[in-house]
């Protein structure tokens, strides 16, 4: 037996379950770290200190999918593409990549976990573009540091009938 006996012991499928039900207790974790932040100190704030903990956090995220998927250091956009498929939330949101041409990358999430939970209770939609500039900047100049990221709509936008938020990353070279 390996490090994880019961993991190993599990089916591909079984496999699969734990890794979505381990991405949405993620998620879970970040949203009440959130709210408890909101609570005490005020949405401004929260936004603020999300930030800073998205850009340590994605860094980390896309240096550990870069080992472990093996990806060179300035892979360009085909590196961005794979990476994007490995990231935590992958396994909870739906998300389509267009590839329009050789220099563009676009990501659209068809769905969101959290923004779905907010229409859902009839809450307005979580305000994550300026949380989500640093995210995905920060994410896509760790896979390729010629990567301009630019957000084409996100909350507090007005919501796109096909997704939830867009971005476009570009190749400058």
């Amino acid at each position: 037996m390996g490090k994880y006996p019961e993991l190993e012991k599990l089916s591909k499928e079984e496999l699969i379950a734990v890794i979505e039900d381990e991405a949405k207790n993620w998620l879970a974790h970040d949203g009440l770290w959130f709210q408890a932040v909101e609570r005490h100190f005020g949405i401004e704030k929260a936004i603020e200190l999300d930030k800073e903990a998205w850009k340590d956090f994605t860094v980390i995220e896309a240096k550990r999918i870069m080992k472990r998927l093996n990806l060179p250091e300035n892979g360009g956009l085909d590196a961005l593409e794979k990476a994007l498929n490995f990231r935590m939330y992958r396994r909870i949101n739906e998300q389509v990549i267009e590839r329009p041409d050789e220099k563009t990358l676009i990501l659209k999430m068809r769905t969101c976990r959290v923004q779905v939970a907010r229409e859902r209770k009839k809450l307005e939609f979580f305000p994550c573009k300026p949380v989500g500039i640093v995210e995905y900047s920060y994410f896509a100049s760790t896979i390729d540091r010629r990567i301009k990221t630019t957000p084409i709509a996100a909350p507090p936008d007005p919501k796109h009938p096909e997704y939830y938020c867009a971005w476009k990353f570009e190749l400058i070279e």
